[in-house]
């Protein structure tokens, strides 16, 4: 049965209101051994890493068996740091790394015609589905799946089956659905619900999962201040619960600009965004704001590195965000069998690319001026940068520094920002 709570306030619901709501989600089950597939470091303020606590204490309580399992798709594993920050009092011990390359079986295929279908025949490849061996692993009575509902840049709106077979899936559902979604465009996507994408994990889930004991817990946040206020909370095993969390999302996480932006400034917290492979998302979630000829500075202190992963790393430095149409044409190219085989790096060259609309200029610490150059973008300095563009000054939306106007934000990952003129034409 499908439980849902809204806060009646801005506040967010409290603690004790989605604990209890936690522990409706498990009456009347008689369980012995659970498997929860929670969001990693780079989904901090979802609130999954509280949701989680609560369910691993309660369930032990229980003398239930207890697996965690984070949903990371291609991101490395959760540092005992971030989960301590995260997940709390959980023993570091009891998480298991996700390996999307190696520790997944198939289950399925979603056939080359509906995918042709609801891609306008942009693509018309089978999707292979695989998913982590121990969602299929019959000795859990339950899978707990928790996570956030937000607009997303591949799917249009993040998480429910996504978390399943992105976040613990197989490389071939990771490439393709990447890819789909790059081909398809993500200024028809982001911010909505039945996208193509979303369509590929509906039928997978459909097809594939439906007699697994599956539950999502889903939420809607926002974080002002870096303060975590969860808006909404949607329990239930079927879809209802993702097609009402996307409602509340739209309300809460989508933030309308009235004219293009010709100046954003972005700031990437360092303890969450290490690398341009999740620091894109300053690119991603502004470019439907951004004004032709605008620019974007990314103020990105905790940047080191361009992929999450050496191979991902390498791809990034040899072809670098030189726009869709490059991508894809170097894509083509029978001597790039290495991009080919990495369809996600390849639809993440098209998503961290402007398209030459607008100038993107990262400001890091930890890599040479040349490396960004060289992958793509404007390069500056972040402590000479920061002097007068202070994230410690700034509020969220527009600021006057001097003559210019300067649009802030302090977190791209919570939100999704659109020109209102270009979005009504």
């Amino acid at each position: 049965m499908d439980h849902f709570e809204i806060a009646r306030t801005e506040e967010g619901l409290g603690r004790e209101e989605i604990r209890e709501a936690l522990l409706e989600s498990l009456k009347g089950r008689t369980l012995k051994k659970v498997l929860i597939l929670p969001p990693d470091f780079t989904r901090y303020h979802s609130n999954a890493g509280y949701i989680t606590n609560v369910y691993y204490h309660v369930l032990r309580e229980r003398g239930v068996k207890v697996d965690i399992l984070p949903a990371l798709g291609t991101h490395v594993p959760v540092s005992r740091e971030q989960a301590e920050a995260m997940f709390g009092d959980i023993p570091y011990e009891e998480f298991i790394p996700h390996d999307w390359r190696h520790d997944v079986v198939k289950i399925g295929e979603v056939p080359a015609d509906f995918v042709s279908e609801i891609t306008e025949g942009l693509w018309k490849r089978p999707v292979s589905v695989e998913i982590n061996r121990r969602v299929m692993d019959e000795s859990y009575d339950l899978i707990i799946s928790p996570g956030q509902v937000v607009p997303h840049e591949v799917i249009g709106m993040s998480n429910h089956a996504k978390n399943l077979f992105v976040g613990v899936g197989g490389s071939d559902m990771i490439n393709q659905s990447h890819m789909i979604g790059a081909v398809y465009g993500m200024e028809r996507m982001m911010g909505r619900d039945h996208t193509p994408v979303r369509k590929i994990f509906d039928y997978a889930l459909e097809h594939f999962l439906s007699k697994r004991p599956i539950l999502f817990v889903l939420t809607v946040t926002t974080a002002p201040g870096g303060n975590i206020r969860t808006h909404g909370l949607f329990i239930g095993e079927g879809r209802n619960c993702l097609t009402e969390a996307v409602k509340l999302a739209q309300q809460k996480n989508i933030d309308f600009v009235e004219h293009g932006l010709k100046k954003c400034v972005v700031y990437l917290d360092p303890s969450e965004f290490k690398s341009t492979w999740l620091g894109n998302k300053a690119v991603y979630r502004t470019r439907m704001a951004m004004a032709d000829g605008g620019e974007l500075i990314i103020l990105a202190p905790g940047v080191e590195r361009f992929g999450e992963d050496d191979q991902n790393d390498k791809l990034i430095r040899k072809y670098g965000y030189h726009g869709r149409l490059n991508t894809l044409a170097a894509f083509e190219k029978p001597e790039n069998e290495d991009l080919r085989e990495n369809m996600g790096a390849a639809a993440h060259l098209i998503h961290g690319s402007s398209d030459g609309r607008f100038s993107v200029t990262y400001a890091v610490r930890d890599i040479s001026r040349k490396e960004i150059e060289d992958a793509g973008y404007l390069s500056a300095d972040y402590d000479e940068m920061i002097k007068r563009y202070d994230p410690t000054a700034l509020k969220p939306g527009m600021n006057r520094i001097g003559e210019e106007e300067v649009f802030f934000i302090p977190n791209p990952a919570l939100g999704l920002w659109i020109n209102r003129e270009a979005f009504t034409e």
